[in-house]
């Protein structure tokens, strides 16, 4: 499996993991109702301090635990595979403060994080 990795919606940069030979900066992974999540060493995998991007992208779209359930499916699968319009997208930034969570889907970094040149 590769790594997923985005593009930070306030400052344009790559969100490097742990294991790339970029040095890594801490990161907000934001909700739509204010919640957020500070990840200072991301390991690659879309978790930030626990929270799992794919899991919030499918919550913030009403998609819960016992729905994937009864299509035994994890949460955070559902959430890889979530398509259509009206799509609620967590945001990625650098800077919390000031920061108004807008639905925007994050651009993929094609690094994944850690194919740099």
């Amino acid at each position: 499996m590769g790594f997923f990795s985005w593009i930070t919606q306030d400052t344009n940069r790559s969100i490097a993991n742990v294991n790339s030979s970029k040095e890594t900066f801490p990161v907000y992974l934001v909700d739509n109702k204010g919640n957020y999540w500070k990840e200072n060493l991301y390991k690659g995998y879309g978790s930030f301090c626990g929270k799992d991007y794919f899991e919030l992208l499918a919550e913030m779209n009403g998609i819960t635990v016992v729905e994937a359930q009864k299509q035994n499916k994890e949460l955070r699968e559902l959430g890889i595979c979530l398509e259509g319009n009206n799509i609620k997208y967590p945001n990625l930034v650098e800077n919390l403060e000031n920061w108004v969570w807008r639905n925007e889907e994050p651009k993929s970094c094609r690094d994944q994080g850690f194919f740099y040149d």
